[in-house]
């Protein structure tokens, strides 16, 4: 009780370790509430959370609710799940798909992911997955980051062809980006010109907390 009371003045270290992929991870109670950090970054819950959360009130808590399967590539601490089932109510089924064995790991020991019925996570690589899934989802969200690093075959034009062939019509991607420097803002540019197609509508909410960028991309009926 007395932790939670001091981290609404200074953030306490709760847990930190290191993994192969995202290098340092920390867990921090700040403001009363867990978050998973990375070396320079928030990985879930405090501003992660909220940039993800306008991106999802911007598509509409009411279209998101009934859809039947959602996929989440990135899930780290899940608090986009937590969002997905605690604050929307959706039921149907959730699975998310993460790189790193301690990211998991720190998200059932810290976080109760997998106490959450609906939700499965497989331990995987993102861009296999998309590759070989035979499913196809109501809303796809992706948020992979190593760090502040974005691995670049989620802009490469094989990756956004295969994302709109596994979404359902009528879906949703929600895609955070990172903007750091002219040259991202560059790269987002050029992302959004595949979807300058007749059946997409794709809308950008830029410096969402300073530095993120969310494109929604609606495949129409």
């Amino acid at each position: 009780m007395l932790k939670k009371l001091i981290s609404y003045f200074y953030p306490i270290n709760i847990y930190k370790t290191t993994s192969e992929l995202s290098k340092t991870l920390e867990v921090t109670l700040v403001n009363g509430e867990l978050v998973l950090d990375s070396k320079n970054t928030n990985y879930s819950y405090g501003s992660l959370q909220r940039v993800l959360r306008k991106g999802l009130k911007h598509i509409g808590f009411e279209k998101i609710k009934p859809m039947n399967h959602i996929l989440v590539l990135g899930v780290a601490g899940g608090s986009v799940i937590k969002t997905l089932v605690d604050e929307i109510g959706c039921k149907g089924k959730i699975t998310g798909i993460e790189i790193d064995d301690k990211v998991i790991e720190l998200a059932n020991d810290y976080f109760q992911l997998n106490k959450i019925k609906n939700f499965n996570i497989i331990h995987h690589e993102a861009f296999e997955f998309v590759l070989k899934t035979k499913q196809t989802y109501d809303l796809i969200i992706v948020d992979i980051f190593q760090d502040t690093l974005m691995p670049s075959f989620l802009f490469e034009t094989f990756f956004q062809n295969r994302l709109t062939e596994i979404l359902n019509p009528g879906g949703f991607m929600l895609f955070n980006t990172m903007l750091l420097k002219e040259i991202d803002t560059v790269r987002n540019q050029n992302y959004l010109r595949f979807y300058n197609q007749i059946n997409f509508k794709v809308a950008t909410l830029p410096r969402i907390e300073e530095h993120n960028e969310l494109i929604i991309v609606e495949k129409l009926k």
